[in-house]
């Protein structure tokens, strides 16, 4: 991608709201960058819009991030493209942050509500509002991890965050959120549906498996690596044999594989979770989204290890929901193992409920802290 195609305008469909003359109810700015991004927020925001508030969402252009707000019909201004090389990235970086003050001038929110970045962390001191913060990624490279902690932590009046994930902030700024994805994957907010496979060909009754590959391009993924090449074969060779196999990939995949990847809507890939039989995946996203579905899954990545963040290990030591392996070619006979021996799917759904009956609802809790934070303000 061209310098010029990252620092160009994007075409805005939608006007920004203006703030004068607002109602009694809060201005709520919403940052998304990615995809999951979409995924996390939306059921809050219709929360807040429900309650009375006003909502905004500004975009950026990253893999099908604008696709899934423009399916879920929430309106939203896009602002920059995401770059590929560094000084693309710096650039970009510097477009989104103006971008976005000029936005933010014009709604003129009383909260802005974003995962953790230097954009909408310095916005919001420019603009005098408050900040909640929404993190759950660790960052491997420590220089990277205090840079990016440095531009932003100073900026954010709560910190919403999984409870054993070290981030350098008072307590009293913090506010405990595991399992982010259950904003979305909640039973409450998410309700299966067969028919949605059947339009694309999928048979829900019949054995299927789901194979995920990142793009492993994202600032947190330097230095490490996913399912290899040849790892994707043997993985789609083996699991052929039991079934069909759907491969989702941010990418390019080897040619002999690009017949199997999934062609579904990418608002539609959480029903087609929910039916498979067994997930695989270099994801960390996805490979937890199959694990509070009640879907085996299996992850794979050199992210791997004593390290790994909290989330993966709960879900592999409290709940069984999830097994994760540095080596692929580890994974690669446990994934054999488990569906040669037959997979019993009862097993999963119990451990599942378990979960689902001893964790909190996130987005209830990202809205209370929305609504929290802003009274703070008015003290």
């Amino acid at each position: 991608m061209s310098l010029s195609a990252v620092l160009s305008r994007p075409d805005a469909d939608h006007a920004v709201p203006s703030g004068a003359g607002a109602g009694a109810g809060l201005r709520v700015l919403c940052d998304v960058a990615h995809p999951a991004q979409v995924h996390l927020f939306r059921n809050a925001l219709a929360e807040l819009q429900d309650r009375g508030h006003e909502t905004f969402v500004t975009s950026r252009e990253k893999e099908v991030t604008v696709p899934l707000l423009d399916a879920y019909g929430i309106e939203h201004r896009p602002l920059s493209t995401r770059g590929d090389s560094l000084p693309e990235l710096l650039a970009e970086l510097a477009v989104r942050e103006r971008r976005l003050y000029g936005v933010a001038r014009r709604f003129d929110p009383d909260v802005i509500l974003s995962r953790l970045g230097p954009a909408p962390a310095h916005v919001s001191a420019l603009q005098g509002c408050r900040h909640v913060v929404v993190s759950d990624t660790h960052i491997d490279s420590t220089p990277m991890r205090l840079l990016k902690y440095t531009a932003t932590l100073p900026f954010a009046d709560t910190v919403c965050a999984p409870p054993e994930m070290e981030i350098p902030i008072d307590p009293q700024r913090r506010r405990p959120l595991p399992f982010q994805e259950l904003a979305y994957l909640h039973p409450r907010y998410f309700d299966p549906d067969p028919t949605v496979l059947r339009r694309v060909g999928i048979d829900p009754d019949e054995p299927y498996f789901v194979v995920r590959t990142a793009g492993w391009d994202a600032y947190h993924d330097v230095g490490h690596a996913g399912l290899s090449p040849e790892g994707l074969r043997d993985l789609v060779g083996t699991l052929s044999v039991y079934g069909r196999v759907f491969v989702s990939a941010e990418g390019d995949v080897p040619a002999d594989i690009e017949a199997e990847r999934l062609g579904t809507d990418p608002a539609d890939i959480h029903h087609v979770l929910y039916y498979a039989d067994l997930y695989v995946g270099d994801s960390g996203t996805m490979s937890t989204e199959a694990a509070l579905l009640g879907t085996p899954a299996i992850r794979t990545n050199t992210m791997v290890g004593p390290d790994d963040e909290v989330v993966f290990r709960q879900l592999e030591e409290e709940y069984g929901l999830l097994q994760s392996f540095t080596d692929e070619r580890a994974a690669l006979a446990t994934v054999e193992r488990l569906v040669s021996a037959g997979l019993d799917q009862d097993v999963w759904a119990q451990r599942r409920q378990r979960l689902l009956e001893e964790q909190p609802d996130v987005t209830e809790r990202l809205v209370e802290t929305v609504l929290e934070t802003a009274r703070v303000s008015e003290q």
